[in-house]
């Protein structure tokens, strides 16, 4: 048998010594909680992988791969904080479902990243670790770098890691890409394993993951979606999250959307324009870019159609409510008895527990609490609860109604693909470039909530979304600031996740093709004003 060339092995150690030394050169960035270079025994594990490498008996593609875990997805051999005062150095007996996938798989899951108090929030400045930076600045003023995963994505975008685990309740993997110039993917509600995760919002949480190309995310995300379970039962139901969706399930679906579905490839597809999300409020350079990344899969055979997704304006605050609502519930646990750090020297009884919470939990996620005990109480559940559960199947029907495949959850179930449909839908990530931290501390904290408008829709509805970095062109780019990126979202049908990521890269492909065409149809002695 033939073994691996010394620049072979080289390249799996080097690959891990740069992220460690980009870890430690960023640190300024505070993308970590807790960082890889310091657990014992680190060195052991690289020389075992590199002892794989060597005897080619590697677990996976991913073995000796450095992956950061965001800061609410339970590890046990470093603390989950959750960024929260009242979990600081908690230490999780078990590991996360998806932690125990990768482990298996030969990735160093080291290093937890910075977050937004157990993930709410927008922009990454909610932590009791302090804000996380993003690279880029304007005007020598620092970037948001988004929320609530702020720090996986610039662990990510800095190339302190290849790839890194966060979670997306309304747009917490997808918005923080957008900011830092990198993919951020949602898979589908039920798709990847949420035993482990410290919930925010049990009915919408979903494990995401971020990564700079394309490759990277299906990488990761073939390894997470088929993965054996452990407590599995002979049903085919998981013992540890009967909220993940059965495999006979995806199987009703009439049309196989699986990694077929590229653009640009043999079939042509239909591209979904909702009119809903050409808001005013829409920057007028990610419009551009919007615009001309339609033009490009014109260009390239595609067809595309503007739909009507009429109940997107209220879902926005429908979401709010729920994920508020059960907030409060699962939050209730942290009394510094039965989970979280007690005040020091506080009162007894009824009165240390209202000590420690409030102490311990920051503003944000106490303001949240609140917000969800009010919506569940007798006096107004039905006025808000309910009634923001209506919008959200609402929401659900308005996306199933201009796919052109069913849903498979749905108990109307079509065998003939509606062809007047969609394959996928297309939409900006975001709906302004990302604003300084400094801007940011002069506003009302409801005025955070309007910058998930645009994702809040899919993750109502379940759907798999992918943020895709599109470079802004010299003409389009914002003055005075180093950013050169806005995101575009791309939303497929439940179930069709590999299609979603598929598609991604295409159409990055379709927008430089087209960009290309336009510079080359230019006289050589025009000027770019």
């Amino acid at each position: 048998m033939s073994k691996p060339s010394v620049k072979a092995l080289n390249i799996v150690r080097r690959r891990i010594e740069n992220g460690l030394g980009s870890e430690k050169d960023k640190v300024h960035l505070n993308a970590f909680i807790s960082a890889a270079g310091a657990k014992a025994g680190f060195e052991l594990e690289v020389q075992e992988s590199v002892d794989r490498y060597y005897s080619k008996c590697t677990k996976s593609m991913l073995d000796g791969t450095l992956i950061g875990i965001k800061d609410n997805i339970c590890t046990q051999d470093e603390p989950t904080t959750c960024a929260s005062a009242i979990l600081d150095q908690f230490r999780s007996p078990f590991s996360a479902t998806v932690i125990e996938q990768l482990e298996d798989a030969g990735v160093f899951v080291k290093g937890k990243t910075n977050l937004d108090e157990f993930g709410m929030g927008s922009h990454s400045i909610n932590s009791h670790f302090g804000p996380v930076h993003n690279q880029s600045s304007c005007n020598g003023k620092v970037l948001s770098a988004g929320g609530s995963s702020g720090g996986s994505a610039v662990a990510v975008s800095t190339g302190q890691r290849i790839a890194a685990l966060a979670t997306d309740t309304g747009g917490s993997v997808r918005l923080p890409a957008a900011y830092t110039g990198i993919y951020g993917f949602k898979p589908s509600y039920g798709k990847l394993s949420r035993w482990g995760v410290v919930p925010y919002a049990n009915s919408l949480d979903t494990v995401g993951i971020m990564a700079r190309t394309k490759h990277d995310i299906e990488s990761v995300y073939k390894k997470l979606s088929n993965a054996p379970l452990a407590s599995t039962s002979g049903s085919g139901s998981n013992l540890r999250d009967p909220t993940l969706v059965k495999s006979s399930t995806l199987a009703k679906r009439p049309v196989d959307m699986g990694g077929s579905c590229e653009i640009g490839k043999t079939r042509k597809y239909r591209i979904g324009v909702p009119m809903e999300y050409n808001t005013k409020e829409l920057d007028p350079i990610i419009r551009g870019i919007w615009l001309e990344s339609l033009q490009a899969l014109h260009r390239r055979g595609h067809s595309i159609h503007l739909v009507s997704l009429p109940t997107t304006p209220i879902a926005l605050s429908a979401y709010y409510v729920i994920a508020a609502a059960e907030a409060s519930s699962n939050l209730a646990k942290y009394d510094g008895v039965r989970y979280g750090n007690p005040a020091e020297h506080g009162p007894s009884g009824l009165n240390s527990f209202a000590e420690t919470r409030g102490s311990r939990l920051g503003e944000e996620v106490k303001r949240r609490i609140l917000l969800g005990s009010y919506t569940l109480s007798a006096g107004a559940i039905d006025n808000h609860f309910i009634k923001a559960q209506k919008v959200r199947r609402l929401v659900q029907r308005d996306f199933d109604k201009v796919f052109r495949t069913s849903n498979p959850l749905s108990k109307n179930q079509n065998s003939i693909p509606n062809e007047e449909g969609v394959d996928f839908i297309l939409t900006p990530t975001t709906p302004t470039l990302p604003p300084t931290l400094e801007a940011l501390s002069s506003k009302r904290s409801v005025d955070a909530f309007a910058d998930d408008v645009l994702t809040v829709p899919a993750s109502l509805a379940g759907l798999p979304a992918i943020s895709i970095p599109i470079n802004i062109s010299g003409r389009q780019a914002p003055p005075t600031s180093e950013f050169g990126h806005v995101g575009l979202q791309l939303i497929g049908q439940y179930g069709s996740d590999m299609a979603v990521i598929q598609a991604s890269m295409q159409l990055r492909k379709a927008v430089a093709y087209y960009r290309s065409l336009v510079e080359s149809s230019k006289p050589k002695d025009a000027k770019v004003e």
